[in-house]
């Protein structure tokens, strides 16, 4: 099993309903982007096979604290990737919202991982971030290749709108390329379904740093700001999983568990679990969620112990861990981190 086989927002599970449940001129769209997705989804296995985790005596190639963005237009192409360069890192703004969206929203996700976790960009070495903007013809998808790029697609205006609109789906997919330095997750069952968590977790606190929004005032919802009226009003809900919309099939605890062989066993369904611990945490601490929790799930994806086939039980047991050696054991941090898998009926101890 390859560790990412390809980091989209939209599941191929998720697609094939869709496919099944439209008119024939819309399920040709769909259908393209399925196509689409596989093709990338052999290279990104590629990579990941290749892939190195956490290589030993790293050190940050420079001083760090400012990005370093390339945003490309493919002008609805899928030939000839990156495209041609629209904006480069101090550039000021163009005049495609698109562009300017996705320069914008690369910075504000470095932002987030430098301000609070002193993280030099995706591999904590200034690694460039180049997006690529307008990929394909109402492309319904937007993915992390791993190997440096994300691609952005319109949109057919049914399922997605213009993908660089979400902030939240940026950071989600940028933390695909954190994990896959770090943890390395395999894209499977429940290391998948942590996997995808974890960029749903850093896409949204991405998003409630930059609108300032604390735990009680945020909306936890993933993709509010790009879907259409068939996927409205969100992808998914870290708040209340299998609520976002009328396909979500999240599960909100181990109870509902889903085993399945579909999109490497459930990975973007499963994730709603991981997800509410950590809403349940977030909010029973109050405050702002990049900060405490923030910092627990994050220095849990880089313990060593954290290895590619982690399941929730032993990531569970990890932010414990590391709530009560940075807060103390009966910390209320340490409490609030109980309280999140316990709601969940993840066993951390």
């Amino acid at each position: 099993m390859s560790h990412q086989p390809l980091s989209c927002i939209l599941s191929p599970d998720l697609l094939h309903k869709l496919a099944l449940d439209t008119t024939a001129k819309h399920r040709s769209t769909i259908l393209n982007t399925l196509e689409l997705d596989q093709s990338f989804r052999l290279r990104r296995a590629e990579l990941a096979a290749r892939q190195v985790v956490r290589p030993l005596g790293s050190m940050s190639a420079g001083v760090g604290g400012s990005p370093n963005r390339s945003i490309y237009d493919q002008r609805h192409s899928t030939e000839n990737a990156p495209g041609t360069l629209v904006r480069k890192e101090g550039q000021g703004p163009v005049k495609d919202v698109s562009i300017n969206q996705a320069y914008d929203g690369f910075g504000f996700t470095y932002k987030l991982y430098w301000d609070i976790f002193h993280r030099d960009s995706i591999d904590d070495q200034g690694m460039p971030i180049e997006g690529l903007v307008h990929y394909g013809d109402a492309y319904d998808n937007a993915f992390w290749d791993g190997a440096g790029h994300m691609f952005f697609g319109d949109g057919d205006g049914q399922l997605l709108t213009d993908t660089t609109k979400g902030l939240d789906v940026i950071g989600h997919e940028l933390t695909h390329g954190v994990t896959q330095h770090e943890a390395n997750l395999t894209y499977s069952g429940q290391s998948g379904a942590l996997n995808e968590s974890l960029s749903d977790v850093f896409g949204s606190l991405v998003k409630q740093y930059h609108l300032k929004q604390t735990a009680a005032k945020a909306d936890w919802l993933i993709g509010k700001d790009i879907v259409g009226p068939q996927l409205a009003p969100a992808l998914r809900s870290m708040k209340a999983p299998g609520t976002a919309n009328q396909y979500d099939d999240q599960p909100a605890d181990m109870d509902h568990y889903v085993h399945t062989s579909k999109d490497n066993g459930g990975v973007h369904t499963n994730s709603g679990i991981p997800n509410h611990a950590f809403y349940v945490t977030a909010t029973t601490l109050g405050g702002k969620a990049w900060m405490a929790p923030g910092n627990i799930w994050y220095d849990t994806l880089l313990d060593s112990k954290v290895t590619p086939r982690t399941t929730f039980t032993l990531f569970a047991a990890v932010t414990l861990r590391h709530a009560r050696s940075r807060y103390g054991t009966t910390s209320k941090e340490a409490q609030a981190v109980q309280a999140g898998w316990n709601a969940v009926k993840v066993r951390a101890r």
